[in-house]
């Protein structure tokens, strides 16, 4: 099932959640929806992406959805972090911003509760070697690849893990 903010709805099984750039970057969800859906059939996916009307687009209700999600692809689930290079800048805010407060946070949350994540660094994404060198300090165990493809199938694999676990 595809959920996409700012609807909540009902379902079973583990969640994958798309956490990454969605300003600035390419529609890299799209694609991890489209490859995730065509190996690992009947999995849940959380996107955040999603266009709005002009004048519809709600934050407080945009960071409620996401907030609910990860929380709940944390609990049965993957968090596939997908770091996409930027594609088009905006001055008025830092590129990703969002996505690395995130991924600190969900860092921790690894570390302290076990939380199941992947990462995926694409070329060209700033802060690339350092997110890599604390990674590997402090979680060896998630994985981080270099292609979106690799890092879904990561997440499809984890998922797996999940459903055998349990939440």
């Amino acid at each position: 099932m595809l959920l996409l903010p700012p609807q909540y709805r009902a379902f079973q099984g583990p969640l994958v959640f798309l956490a990454g750039p969605v300003q600035g970057a390419a529609d890299w969800q799209g694609d991890a929806i489209s490859y995730l859906t065509a190996t690992a059939p009947g999995l849940n996916i959380a996107s955040p992406r999603r266009s709005y009307l002009p004048g519809t687009f709600d934050h407080g209700a945009q960071v409620d959805w996401e907030t609910h999600h990860l929380r709940r692809a944390a609990e049965n689930g993957v968090l596939l972090f997908w770091l996409a290079a930027e594609r088009e800048h905006d001055c008025s805010r830092s590129y990703a911003q969002t996505t690395r407060f995130e991924l600190a946070e969900w860092k921790i949350r690894h570390e302290r509760d076990g939380v199941r994540m992947v990462i995926g660094i694409e070329d060209g994404f700033s802060g690339a070697r350092y997110i890599r060198r604390r990674f590997a300090q402090d979680c060896p165990a998630v994985p981080i690849v270099n292609a979106l493809k690799d890092a879904c199938g990561q997440a499809s694999k984890l998922a797996r893990q999940a459903v055998d676990d349990g939440p």
